[in-house]
């Protein structure tokens, strides 16, 4: 049976490059790509093409516009699969892509291809729900990541920000909350320990899923550390607060990155001896954004009182209820004297507009009724 499935695969692979050839150029096509990108992806689940792979890359350094061609071919060929071996393939070759600092990649945005609800069409359900499983999870991740990269590269190019430039706080917090997002899903890659995975296709691909959450976790714990510098100099109370979320966070995920680590050192994973340090935040500075979030929570009541050193008696109380603006046009103060504390109370209590039968110190004096004079006649 196995050696049945292995000969499918290989006919499936060269007609599929027959077919390639046969095919017309155009700008989205190229004959010559396509077929070496049927073969870097091929069925062969023993390991990966690295030859045709490196190929592969040697267009994109020939010309960047060789990645609208090599990004049809890859979708095709992700479209069309029901092989897990061949959907792997295609995630670690675009994985690998990623790798290239070229703008259009970073402004691709979503992936060409959808495999969130890929399944092995091949392989027996109760067994082939584990490896649709890595799947999914894998592409979900990729799939995040070229999202971001997109957001990032708009961002940029609307600001036009200098290099110079800096990011402002809140773009900063905004970008640890991202980077905490990418690990929780890099953690879900992984095997299951209570199934055969143990292939050699497996582990290459968990060896770039380990240097990828190498680097997104050593540049979180880099840049938390600045960030919460910032916060505790120019922060207010929103920021503390998040930054206080994204620390609870961190605690949980350093656990949890400690075991994934110990985890794909007992699978083969060649790469963990490189892991970066578990985060762990002194007392001291989560105490610290405690504070910040205290004192914004503090509030008072501030009566000032303008009555010395001003000759027309001003007077400005600041209450929970009501707020008093008291002036020459509600009170002479020449008539009536300095106001005093119960007058004031008084006013606060009364002379609310939106209260029924409030009513004003200024004391009403009704017009006298006479009779109008005749216009008309004048």
């Amino acid at each position: 049976m196995r050696l049945w499935k292995k000969a499918t695969g290989v006919l499936k692979d060269k007609y599929s490059i027959w077919a390639a050839k046969l095919s017309p150029y155009g700008p989205c096509r190229n004959p010559d790509l396509e077929t070496v990108v049927i073969k870097a992806t091929s069925h062969d689940e023993q390991c990966m093409d690295y030859k045709n792979v490196q190929r592969v890359f040697q267009w994109l350094r020939t010309s960047p516009l060789y990645l609208k061609p090599l990004l049809y071919a890859l979708s095709m060929r992700m479209q069309r699969t029901r092989s897990w071996v061949v959907a792997l393939k295609g995630l670690i070759l675009i994985h690998g892509i990623f790798c290239f600092d070229l703008p259009m990649v970073q402004r691709m945005g979503r992936l060409p291809f959808d495999l969130s609800q890929f399944s092995d069409g091949h392989i027996n359900p109760e067994k082939g729900w584990v490896f649709n499983a890595f799947i999914r999870s894998y592409f979900a991740y990729l799939d995040q990541k070229s999202t971001i990269l997109r957001t990032e590269a708009k961002r940029l190019q609307n600001k036009n920000r200098k290099e110079s430039e800096e990011l402002t706080l809140v773009e900063e917090l905004e970008k640890l909350e991202e980077l905490q997002k990418l690990i929780d899903m890099l953690l879900q890659i992984k095997p299951k320990r209570d199934v055969d995975m143990n292939v050699v296709l497996i582990l290459e691909a968990m060896d770039c899923v380990m240097d990828e959450i190498i680097e997104v976790y050593g540049k979180f714990c880099k840049e938390i550390k600045r960030v919460l510098l910032r916060i505790c100099d120019i922060g207010g109370k929103e920021e503390a607060i998040i930054g206080l979320d994204i620390i609870r966070k961190s605690q949980s995920q350093g656990d949890k990155f400690h075991l994934y680590v110990d985890f794909c050192r007992e699978i083969g994973v060649v790469n963990t001896s490189e892991c970066p340090k578990i985060l762990r935040i002194s007392e001291k500075e989560i105490e610290e954004l405690k504070e910040i979030i205290n004192e914004c929570d503090e509030k008072a009541i501030v009566v000032k009182d303008f009555n010395k050193g001003l000759d027309n008696g001003l007077k400005t109380v600041v209450t929970d209820q009501w707020e008093v603006f008291l002036d020459d046009a509600i009170v002479n103060v020449e008539q009536h004297g300095p106001l005093n504390d119960t007058m004031l109370l008084s006013i606060v209590d009364t002379n609310n507009p939106f209260v029924e039968e409030s009513y004003s110190i200024v004391p009403f004096n009704p017009v006298q009724n006479y009779d109008l004079p005749d216009l008309i006649c004048l």
